[in-house]
C-alpha cells in the first residue's frame, strides 16, 4: 500500500523524520532531496544572499499532497514525501526536502527528481531574497 506524506511548515525541516514516513521493511532504494538556502542567486545583483522569505497560497499543502501522490503512483514507489517550509530562513537552513521509497533504486530517484522539478514549477510557494546592500527581488512570480 501506497504511503505518502506532505507538509507546508513554518517550523524547521528534519530530514531524518521526513525519511520516517517513508522507510520501512519493505524499501530497498532511497532517493533523497534536501534543499538548502545558499549564498548566492547566479541570476541575482551579484551580492551576497542574507536571508529568504517563502510566503505559500493557501492551497500549497494541498497542492503538493496531490503531486506526491500523483509521482508515487506514476513511479510504482512504496512511499513519497516531501515538505516545504514557509517564512524567513538564513543561509544554511533546509528549505524543501523530498524522499521516495521504493523496492529499488531506480524508481526511487527518478521519482524524487520528478518530484522535486514539479515542486518547485507547480507548487504555489514563492520567495523573496534579501542581499547585501538591503536590495531584495522576488523569485517565482
Amino acid at each position: 500500500m501506497l504511503r505518502t506524506s506532505a507538509r507546508v511548515t513554518a517550523e524547521p525541516l528534519v530530514v531524518d523524520d521526513l525519511l520516517g514516513t517513508v522507510v520501512d521493511r519493505t524499501v530497498g532504494g532511497l532517493g533523497v532531496f534536501v534543499g538548502l538556502v545558499r549564498d548566492h542567486d547566479p541570476e541575482g545583483p551579484g551580492a551576497t544572499v542574507q536571508w529568504l522569505e517563502y510566503s505559500a497560497h493557501p492551497t500549497a499543502e494541498r497542492t503538493l499532497a496531490a503531486l506526491v501522490t500523483e509521482v508515487a503512483e506514476a513511479y510504482d514507489v512504496l512511499a513519497a514525501g516531501a515538505e516545504h517550509r514557509v517564512g524567513r530562513l538564513g543561509v544554511g537552513d533546509i528549505a524543501v526536502t523530498v524522499a521516495v521509497g521504493a523496492a529499488h533504486r531506480a524508481p526511487a530517484l527518478a521519482a524524487c527528481q520528478v518530484l522535486i522539478d514539479r515542486i518547485k514549477s507547480e507548487v504555489p510557494i514563492w520567495k523573496r531574497q534579501a542581499f547585501d546592500g538591503g536590495v531584495t527581488t522576488w523569485v517565482g512570480l
